[in-house]
């Protein structure tokens, strides 16, 4: 049976829409173009899936399959299929099964399973996921006591990283707690907050860069490959097992890039002076600066996007006093026109950067995610998931997940830098204001110019002005 290319060989210069002659092995329900897995029924490719004594899977087509399939099949109702068709191909179900064959077996449906539960440990999160997975590593492990060690082995290891992710998950929770109860503080009772900025605990832009990218690179590492897929996944919402497809990690990820926005606009606004505004404003800059020579862009863009706010841009007067050539440079590298054409030509260079290089320091490519997410989600939507013919379109996949493995390798790499407790716990728990306490904070400090900011600042001044004002001052204290 033709095989599955690797990622780097599966797809023509003019990606998955190319056209070539095509075959069909109609045996197996699969269709082929040059020798290359394009289309095929549902239950064909689950068929393809699952070992046999004489077959096992590429490892692209695992990864894949199992990426794209929740989009027709629940992973649970996957995992319960490919136990059903392993006791069915090798009748394992038969109480006189030759034993010879479980022990032929094992290792392949062992290596599959590992595979799985590796790559997309989240989908065990689901208990029926759970037995279904019990119920046949306890019959692999009946067999030789290599096999029975090494399905304990990958048990274990499941555990442990579902365990971490629940730890992750636990001190996530803690951190939102603690930088709620911050914000609540200052409010409530400003007169006796002693409210620091990040400037007053390192004045170093390339420190605080590295820290950035340590939280960066943090929470990519708990992002699932599955979440790109589920996050378009239209569950009934009459359908109780939507909680199945839950994205907690990637929802994290995109919060703490909006944090960080804020946090940027939060430390300028806050600022009464004038002097020390431009101070802020250029030390973001240099921050943002060393992101960017360091491969984070997902901070470069938040520290940009919070400079860009409306509360902070509209401060003219401030504006007029910044050193603007940095910050004009890294505005050209993100500009949006051409669909990013700068930014993706920047992350083309850190990504051929990272192939060839020797440390962790220069593997890191952390890309702007909002964007990623975007481009994965037009690929989704731009193409059929079916063909005419009731196929799934694996052309499609193969590209997703082409895409989604690139982001698996980037996401892997160990941050090289030395943690400072100080600067996580400001960044990531430091009271950040809305977008109205910011507005109000902007007028404070440069009036406002026209008739309609005249009467949003009255109607702010009025609804949080004398929670927020003595907060302001306490910035300069």
């Amino acid at each position: 049976m033709p095989q599955t290319p690797p990622f780097t060989e599966q797809l023509g210069p003019s990606g998955y829409q190319n056209s070539y002659q095509t075959t069909e092995d109609s045996r197996a329900g699969l269709c082929y173009q040059d020798n290359n897995l394009v289309s095929g029924s549902l239950e064909a490719l689950i068929q393809h899936l699952v070992p046999t004594v004489e077959y096992f899977p590429d490892r692209t087509y695992i990864f894949t399959f199992l990426l794209s399939s929740r989009l027709f099949i629940h992973p649970y109702e996957l995992m319960s299929r490919v136990c059903y068709l392993c006791m069915e191909q090798q009748r394992l179900s038969d109480a006189h099964t030759d034993e010879t064959q479980v022990r032929n077996l094992a290792p392949r449906m062992v290596q599959l399973l590992t595979e799985w539960t590796e790559t997309f440990p989240y989908d065990f999160k689901d208990e029926r996921m759970m037995c279904s997975l019990k119920q046949l590593t306890q019959r692999l492990a009946n067999g030789d006591q290599v096999y029975r060690k090494a399905v304990v082995q990958m048990s274990q290891g499941l555990l442990r990283r579902l365990t971490v992710l629940s730890q992750y998950e636990e001190a996530l929770s803690k951190i939102n707690a603690t930088a709620a109860e911050q914000l609540t503080a200052v409010k409530v009772k400003p007169q006796v907050t002693i409210h620091k900025d990040l400037l007053s605990i390192c004045s170093d832009p390339f420190t605080v860069a590295q820290q950035l990218t340590h939280i960066e690179l943090e929470r990519l590492g708990y992002i699932g490959p599955e979440e790109f897929v589920q996050a378009f996944v239209q569950m009934d919402p009459l359908d109780n097992d939507t909680v199945t497809f839950r994205t907690n990690t990637l929802e994290a990820y995109v919060e703490w890039f909006n944090r960080l926005s804020y946090l940027v606009a939060t430390e300028i606004c806050m600022s009464v002076k004038k002097k020390q505004r431009v101070r802020v404003i250029e030390f973001f800059i240099d921050v943002a600066r060393e992101c960017f020579n360091i491969g984070n862009f997902n901070s470069l863009m938040a520290i940009i996007s919070g400079m860009n706010m409306s509360p902070v841009s509209r401060l003219k007067k401030t504006w007029s006093k910044v050193k603007m050539a940095k910050y004009d440079i890294l505005e050209h590298q993100m500009d949006p026109s051409n669909n990013f054409y700068n930014y993706r030509t920047a992350l083309k260079g850190a990504t051929q950067r990272s192939i060839t290089a020797n440390s962790n320091r220069e593997k890191i490519v952390i890309p702007f995610f909002s964007l990623l997410i975007k481009d994965i989600y037009f690929l989704n939507q731009g193409c059929v998931n079916r063909l005419q013919n009731g196929h799934v379109n694996f052309k499609k996949f193969w590209e997703l997940a082409k895409q989604v493995s690139e982001f698996m390798t980037w996401k892997k790499v160990e941050c090289p830098f030395e943690k400072d407790r100080r600067i996580l716990q400001y960044v990531l728990t430091a009271p950040v204001f809305t977008e109205d306490d910011l507005y109000l904070a902007s007028y404070d400090s440069e009036g406002p110019e026209n008739n309609m900011e005249k009467d949003r600042w009255r109607t702010l001044r009025f609804d949080v002005g004398h929670i927020l004002i003595p907060t302001c001052m306490l910035l300069n204290k």
